[in-house]
């Protein structure tokens, strides 16, 4: 009798898995698409150079996106691009195996930027910068090689929205990490489909997956790093409140300019009263709007609402 119990519980565990696995999925995909049909991110007839590192956020990209390729309206190519750095201990065999595994075009590039980094940046010191710079320059010169043209990069929902604390924190400006930009060399696009997506769904999705993940021992073996703090305390934050990392994410799609203090944004020297009553002006002697906001927003992250103008037809 209780083997017969406890069969029927393990089924049930199984199904109850098999169904949240499905429900996952079907997000993560909504999600991606919808990113990428906001910011027009894949056209027919891309080519696009998706940038495995070997960490959760980097393969999920590339499953969602395969998944995608396959029932899109528009044709499009997928190439997994990992650069080795040679750090010490790097399974190199993982990562090709992988992918031929998948079946997915693939091009390992072998540079040594580990011991660049090392030689010229300070014990202690943290090694982000640098190791970023020689990634990118390297990264842009492969897409160029492989006729890419566009490049996708792992970011997600998390990351846009600890960068943008950052900047403000330390940097002093309003500026984030965009779903979608021209790189800096003028030469490439690259996109963020992630943009929508929770990091806490990649960490469920790389279990169901069971992906090969590979650490970081450079940058991620740094203790006390600022981003990994910031990031520290939204997470805190969203415990605390839940829907408030959306609702911060969903504020970068909607900026107000004459509500900031940017003179190039907004004629704040030369404003005149106009005589004529603005619905959306400022109600100067009034208690600041997001005093009264209460719960954070559970509503979708949108960061544009659609219109009659707006295009389906992405993957």
């Amino acid at each position: 009798m209780n083997d017969m119990t406890d069969a029927a519980a393990l089924l049930k565990a199984e199904r109850k898995a098999a169904f949240e696995a499905n429900k996952l999925s079907k997000r993560l995909h909504r999600q991606v698409g919808e990113a990428i049909g906001d910011f027009n991110m894949i056209e027919d007839g891309d080519k696009v150079m998706v940038c495995v590192s070997g960490g959760k956020d980097s393969y999920a990209l590339l499953d969602i996106l395969r998944g995608l390729q396959q029932r899109a309206p528009i044709r499009f190519e997928l190439v997994a691009v990992n650069l080795d750095q040679k750090q010490p201990g790097f399974p190199a065999h993982v990562l090709p195996a992988y992918l031929e595994s998948i079946g997915v075009p693939f091009h390992i590039e072998n540079q040594d930027t580990y011991s660049i980094v090392k030689r010229l940046i300070p014990e202690g010191q943290t090694m982000c910068s640098l190791c970023s710079r020689l990634r990118r320059g390297i990264l842009y010169r492969v897409a160029s090689e492989l006729g890419a043209t566009k490049i996708a990069l792992g970011h997600h929902r998390d990351d846009i929205v600890v960068t943008l604390l950052m900047n403000m924190f330390f940097g002093g400006r309003l500026k984030g990490m965009p779903p979608k930009l021209v790189s800096d060399d003028g030469q490439h696009v690259v996109i963020r489909p992630l943009a929508y997506v929770a990091e806490a769904d990649l960490e469920r999705w790389a279990a169901v997956r069971q992906f090969p993940i590979i650490p970081c021992t450079l940058c991620g073996s740094q203790d006390n790093l600022q981003r990994a703090q910031t990031k520290a305390m939204i997470h805190d934050w969203e415990r605390k409140s839940p829907g408030r990392i959306d609702n911060m994410l969903r504020a970068m799609g909607h900026v107000v300019p004459s509500h900031l203090m940017d003179r190039s944004l907004h004629p704040f020297a030369s404003l005149q009263p106009t005589g004529v009553a603005d619905p959306l002006g400022d109600k100067a002697f009034d208690e600041d709007d997001a005093e009264d906001c209460g719960t954070p927003s559970t509503a979708p992250v949108r960061f544009m609402e659609p219109s009659a103008t707006t295009s389906r037809e992405t993957p």
